[in-house]
């Protein structure tokens, strides 16, 4: 069975002071029809904007954030397990951090833990643990996160869930006539080293990001699936049907899902 790691943005999560209970439970829906035919991780923002559905904190002071994702994390995973409870999934949270990765011991751990997760049909998902962290030892945005761990767990591809489309040929906010790059098989300097523009105030990436998570896995021959979070149809077509209809896929190789 091959594996796979899904990500999913704050912005798709939550709405400016509640859980955005519909789109997560299509999430969850979709993450359980996946599960018959994959391994599945999640890796889960969300928990600094569901923290601030509790207590407004102002999320640009560090300590104030610490809080909000220490309040948010509770609430992030309630609002999962309850989903989860009704197709009898049962979901466990792992916090990493950058120096997971660094130490061969510790990396070990966490391919151990997801490994028998999985093996006795558990769901996995990762958050990025910024609590008691400081800064040099995060990675500061889950695209990042989730490509390490993509790659860290032996997964057959990332498959990003966000607030756009796909990754445009130019800005769609500037140009109308923008259009998806359905491959992308290399990027360039200038493309991931432009400014980081997230689209939420709770968001901590924005294309850069993802484009750079991109790099990274495309490099490790691994693949990554870029897509719309608040509408899965993409997504499911991707996994479920093996459609490519619409999202941007960066492969070294132009190859894998047929165009509907």
């Amino acid at each position: 069975m091959k594996r796979i790691v899904i990500k999913v943005g704050s912005s798709v999560l939550t709405e400016t002071t509640n859980i955005a209970e519909e789109r997560m439970l299509r999430l969850v829906s979709l993450i359980t029809e996946a599960r018959k035919k994959y391994e599945v991780i999640l890796v889960s923002s969300g928990a600094v904007s569901a923290g601030y559905t509790a207590v407004k904190l102002n999320r640009t002071i560090p300590t104030s954030k610490k809080v909000l994702a220490s309040v948010g994390q509770s609430i992030l995973m309630s609002s999962y397990k309850n989903m989860f409870d009704i197709y009898d999934v049962t979901i466990s949270q792992i916090l990493l951090t950058e120096e997971d990765f660094d130490s061969k011991v510790h990396t070990r751990i966490f391919q151990d833990i997801i490994d028998r997760t999985l093996k006795h049909d558990i769901l996995p998902i990762v958050n990025e643990n910024d609590i008691s962290t400081t800064p040099d030892q995060l990675f500061g945005d889950n695209d990042q996160l989730s490509a390490h761990v993509a790659y860290y767990t032996g997964a057959d591809i990332l498959v990003i869930l966000s607030d756009i489309d796909g990754y445009y040929d130019s800005n769609p906010k500037d140009n109308p006539k923008a259009q998806i790059r359905k491959f992308v098989t290399q990027l360039n300097e200038s493309e991931l080293n432009q400014e980081h523009t997230p689209n939420s105030q709770f968001a901590t990436g924005g294309i850069v990001t993802k484009l750079k998570a991109a790099e990274y896995l495309m490099n490790k021959d691994r693949k990554m699936f870029l897509c719309n979070g608040y509408d899965l149809t993409s997504a499911r077509e991707f996994l479920i049907e093996g459609i490519h209809n619409k999202g941007t896929l960066f492969s070294k190789k132009k190859e894998e899902k047929k165009d509907k």
